[in-house]
């Protein structure tokens, strides 16, 4: 089954000067209006300066009833992790169990290491730091919770009686990221994983690796979720597509979009085109999305990207011969129709 989840534009409204967090809660609400099966929340404290993840989506958590809530990624290390360990459990509380964590170590460049400086963290133990992190995490949301931690970072006591998670074992634990490093520690120690690659082909092929690497490991078939981080941008002229996802991508990381889109992967075009690119993740194994509108204003497409991950779910029932209720291409054609061009 696929599920296709939309992220929280509060990078997008960071950018625009909007400080209204109530537009990004109403989002929200639509985003479950529409079909979509999850909101995420990006993580950045100096780097690319937004909301506070977790904050945010105990409001929308609140404001909501059955759509997931997740961070895509909340950077683990940034945080005293018994501090987070208490806000994370209190949201996943919150949405009564509706909460993914997908998490990142911080990418390595110059503006993450001034983000880390700032925090007080040592950015070369940011690995380090998070997988311990992850420990105490797993630790604390266990049956059997042990009174004190351990670690190389931290000593915690007094632990027994903390309030425990929605769900036992406390919420999924996604690892953002790609390369042999990042399968390892996927296959080995995570619930999920949530890369942004830009070729479906080389996502099979870590995805097929990161199965190998959970069953040497004594892991049960499918333990870990393979998820997918995608910008889209839909529009009925796919040259004009491409250049407001430029102008986007100009706009948010400073680079062009030839540049980024060698490391992230980035879909402009037809709704047509973006169903067909999307559904070849899903063929190379994707299961769960994590889009993001690739527009500084982003609900204007909202609906659009809606029909598109409901097209791509129908073309996945269709390959594996369970669409009975509508075919493939009659999700198609009413995505052409909503899409228009979004102005």
């Amino acid at each position: 089954m696929i599920d296709i989840g939309v992220l929280l534009p509060t990078r997008e409204a960071a950018i625009s000067g909007d400080r209204d967090v109530t537009r990004l809660i109403d989002f929200a609400r639509r985003a479950e209006d529409l079909g979509f099966g999850s909101v995420w929340a990006g993580d950045s404290l100096t780097a690319r300066p937004r909301v506070e993840p977790l904050t945010l989506l105990s409001a929308v958590a609140a404001a909501t009833s059955t759509v997931g809530v997740g961070t895509a990624a909340l950077t683990g290390a940034l945080r005293q992790p018994l501090l987070a360990a208490h806000a994370i459990t209190t949201l996943d509380l919150v949405s009564e169990g509706r909460l993914t964590l997908g998490l990142g170590a911080g990418f390595p460049y110059p503006q993450t290491a001034a983000e880390f400086a700032a925090a007080g963290v040592p950015f070369t133990e940011r690995l380090g730091r998070l997988l311990e992190t992850v420990r105490l995490w797993r630790s604390l949301w266990s049956v059997d919770r042990p009174d004190t931690f351990d670690g190389r970072y931290w000593r915690f006591e007094g632990l027994a009686d903390l309030p425990a998670p929605a769900r036992p074992g406390g919420p999924p634990l996604w690892l953002a990221g790609a390369g042999p490093k990042a399968v390892d520690r996927v296959g080995r120690l995570f619930d999920g994983w949530l890369p942004y690659l830009p070729d479906p082909v080389e996502y099979g092929r870590q995805r097929t690796e990161i199965d190998a690497v959970a069953a040497a490991a004594g892991r049960e078939p499918d333990a870990v979720t393979p998820a997918l981080y995608v910008t889209v941008l839909p529009q009925r002229d796919p040259d004009r597509a491409r250049a407001e996802l430029e102008t986007y991508v100009r706009g948010y990381y400073g680079s062009s979009l030839d540049d980024m889109a060698r490391l992230q992967a980035f879909i402009a075009g037809t709704p047509d085109e973006c169903v067909e690119r999307l559904t070849a993740y899903a063929e190379a194994g994707a299961r769960r999305f994590v889009i993001r509108v690739g527009a500084l204003d982003a609900l204007p497409h909202l609906e659009a990207v809606a029909r598109i991950a409901e097209a791509v779910r129908a073309e996945a029932r269709a390959v594996a011969g369970g669409d009975a209720v509508r075919s493939a291409g009659a999700v198609r054609a009413e995505t052409r129709a909503v899409a228009g061009d979004v102005r």
